[in-house]
């Protein structure tokens, strides 16, 4: 690339779904990650930013710049009633590409949308309606990787191109077309900048992988949970990422030592599976990386990685019915490609991987996942809102390696995006007034650590939380409020709200105040709309509670 070149920077956001803290091999996991590993080693890794703990809200606020409430995704894509609950992108938002649109962006998103309730026929709230000029992926949250529901492009269905070729993997197919997109803008568009969406939705369930992936993972959890967990902290500690006076939390309370754990076999193969999926969604961001050399273009593009909530904890409990799956959810199909019925929920006389399984990895390994973290995807302890960050930028972030520990959550993408690229915040969308950008631009950062910013909050489920500097308030629902020091103990496992009463009522206050602002519903209400409205399968409702 011409080095005089004054063209505005390029910028590819790479979100992942449902990947805990330590999974990558730069945050100390035992994935093979060589092409994230190179991001995070000629870029910076953020130790302390934080997602909003669930699939779709984390989606609409890393999109819009706000609070997944402001946005209408309160919980999921299902029409809860109030607003704020509606399951849709609402007209008071905008996106990140339809901000771009300003400074002459192309658009582009490849993989996972789910911010939409209505998942077959295009409303506004879909991609190509919400700033995007080429789309291709699911509108659905979840489903097979052989043979997805709701396969798009564009506006139309696509799910033939799945069931025709037997080599279809969405993954690939994410990765591909993302790779596919940067190449046909620089031969059409090679003076414009672009932005590139790129949702995979590995490693969500259901464990679906290659065998020559599986097959690389064999035997490297044999250690067990425990034992990897301690070698996980050990290692986060030693790259700098964790302070050593963060202890490691407790195995999770339900599960049991590695050492009495029953089933082994299945087991392993659980994490086996998981580890190919997040190796092969690597393997894909080699490839897009290898599109923009090839392109001349990556020396300018602003990369960003990052994952949706923390470790999902989801059992998918034998006997989950089809119907469940299939008529109300839309993630599942009741048969393969090749017409082989699906046993769908955790059986351990059955291994996970091929395409008639429909199986998680349950709650100890999510345990590993988060490590050294409490709790998982749903709530906003440690261990639910902490993602791994890395970003990529040889023209703009000039540190190699870098570490920063400076907090940041969600809003902040979207004014950092706009902040590179120069472009201001819209304040109206087809002629409605859109909400105030709630995020502040992480840009400083790419110069030196820092760490004022202005407060933080969560909501989801009940579950909630307010971080002021080094104090975090959370609360697990619908228990009590809990304090800690973030600096001292991040790992919360030291709860100081009884020693700071005042602290605990002037931060609930502020929360209370957010939340009053931003649609935030008390959890109860949200619940009744939710089970008379029969929203949500049975199974699910329970995960929610």
């Amino acid at each position: 690339m011409n080095q005089n070149d004054t063209r505005k920077p390029d910028i590819v956001l790479i979100l992942n779904d449902d990947m805990g803290y330590s999974d990558l091999g730069c945050y100390g996991g035992e994935i093979q990650t060589p092409n994230l590993d190179r991001l995070a080693a000629n870029g910076l890794r953020f130790t302390q930013f934080y997602n909003t703990a669930r699939c779709s809200p984390s989606r609409a606020s890393l999109l819009t710049g706000l609070h997944p409430h402001q946005t209408g995704v309160g919980v999921l894509t299902y029409d809860m009633g109030p607003e704020g609950y509606a399951g849709n992108l609402g007209k008071n938002c905008v996106t990140i590409p339809q901000a771009l649109k300003a400074a002459q962006y192309k658009t582009y998103m490849s993989g996972k949308w789910h911010v939409a309730s209505n998942l077959t026929e295009p409303t506004d709230t879909w991609p190509m309606q919400r700033g995007f000029d080429e789309f291709f992926g699911t509108i659905i949250g979840a489903g097979s990787f052989y043979d997805p529901n709701t396969l798009t492009r564009g506006n139309e269905n696509i799910e033939h191109e799945a069931r025709d070729d037997k080599d279809f993997f969405y993954t690939d197919a994410i990765s591909d077309q993302a790779a596919d997109y940067i190449r046909e803008h620089a031969r059409l568009h090679p003076d414009q900048p672009f932005f590139e969406y790129v949702a995979y939705t590995a490693p969500h369930w259901p464990l679906h992988a290659h065998d020559e992936d599986i097959a690389k993972y064999k035997g490297r959890f044999d250690q067990g949970w425990d034992a990897l967990r301690a070698e996980r902290l050990k290692r986060l500690i030693g790259a700098g990422i964790l302070k050593p006076q963060w202890a490691l939390s407790e195995r999770d309370p339900t599960q049991p030592p590695w050492t009495e754990a029953q089933e082994k076999a299945w087991l392993l193969r659980c994490m086996e599976v998981y580890a190919a999926q997040v190796d092969r969604m690597d393997q894909g961001i080699g490839r897009i990386i290898d599109a923009l050399e090839e392109t001349g273009r990556l020396d300018n593009t602003f990369i960003i990685f990052l994952s949706d909530n923390g470790a999902c904890a989801e059992d998918i409990p034998e006997g989950v019915t089809v119907d469940e799956l299939v008529n109300k959810l839309m993630i599942a199909k009741a048969r393969t490609r090749a017409g082989d019925e699906i046993h769908f929920g955790n059986n351990p006389a059955i291994m996970p991987g091929p395409e008639n399984t429909y199986q998680s990895y349950g709650v100890a390994w999510a345990n590993l996942s988060n490590t050294p973290f409490r709790l998982y995807k749903h709530w906003i302890h440690e261990g639910g809102i902490s993602t791994p960050l890395i970003c990529h930028w040889p023209r703009g972030i000039k540190e190699k390696g870098g570490i920063r520990h400076a907090p940041g959550y969600l809003p902040d993408i979207m004014a950092t995006l706009l902040d590179i690229a120069g472009t201001p915040y819209p304040q109206s969308w087809e002629g409605n007034p859109v909400a105030p950008l709630e995020g502040s631009s992480l840009r400083p950062l790419f110069d030196a650590d820092g760490l004022d910013r202005p407060p933080m909050f969560w909501e989801h489920e009940g579950n909630a939380a307010v971080r002021i500097g080094k104090w975090k308030l959370v609360r697990n629902y619908p228990g009590p409020w809990e304090l800690y020091d973030m600096e001292e103990d991040r790992t919360e496992l030291h709860d100081l709200a009884g020693r700071h009463p005042d602290r605990v009522r002037d931060m609930a206050a502020q929360y209370e105040t957010w939340a009053a602002r931003c649609g935030v519903l008390p959890r109860e209400k949200v619940l009744a709309i939710m089970k008379a409205q029969s929203s949500a399968p049975a199974f699910w409702e329970k995960e929610g509670e």
